[in-house]
This record gives C-alpha cells, sequence and structure tokens, in this order.
C-alpha cells in the first residue's frame, strides 16, 4: 500500500493540488495498480517473444505513383501573399 506522503510527493512532482479525500483515494488506487503490475511481474515469459505492437498490422499504403497538379496560377489565386512564382510568409527567426 502506498502511503499519503507518497502520493503527497507525486502530486507535488505533477503540479497537482489533491484534498485530502483525493490523496486517500489516490493512495488505495495507486497500491491497487502496484499490487496488479507486481502480479504480473510473476508470470513466466521465458518463452514469449517480445512485441512491438499486440495486434498483427501491415501497412497499407498505396503506391507512390506521380499524378499531375494543379496550374501554379489556380494554387497561388488562393494565397494570402505571393510573388507570383512562391507564396510569401512571415519570417519564422
Amino acid at each position: 500500500m502506498i502511503d499519503s506522503a507518497t502520493v503527497e510527493k507525486i502530486a507535488r512532482l505533477a503540479r497537482l493540488e489533491l484534498s485530502e479525500a483525493e490523496v486517500e483515494r489516490f493512495a488505495g488506487e495507486l497500491g491497487r495498480i502496484l499490487a496488479y503490475v507486481e502480479q504480473l511481474g510473476e508470470l513466466n515469459t521465458d518463452d514469449v517473444e517480445p512485441l512491438a505492437h499486440p495486434l498483427d498490422l501491415t501497412n497499407a499504403l498505396d503506391d507512390d505513383m506521380p499524378s499531375p497538379s494543379l496550374p501554379r496560377e489556380e494554387v497561388l489565386k488562393n494565397a494570402p501573399a505571393h510573388d507570383g512564382d512562391c507564396f510569401l510568409v512571415p519570417p519564422v527567426l
């Protein structure tokens, strides 16, 4: 079980203001979470392969095929500012 001093320290590090009732509630909740993690640590995982993701996913990407783009004039007509060839944007520096 986690004591209230530990919960208060964690709350202070996280910049959280907790009431006394919340400190007591979170002490119990954090204690149950740590007990569950401890229980998971007892499992024998010697024959289990490490996973990057729990589901067997593959990327579904389209082929990268070139296609015609819009004419420059049509693209630039909606720009708030341009010089005829490029968008003009405010300096970032």
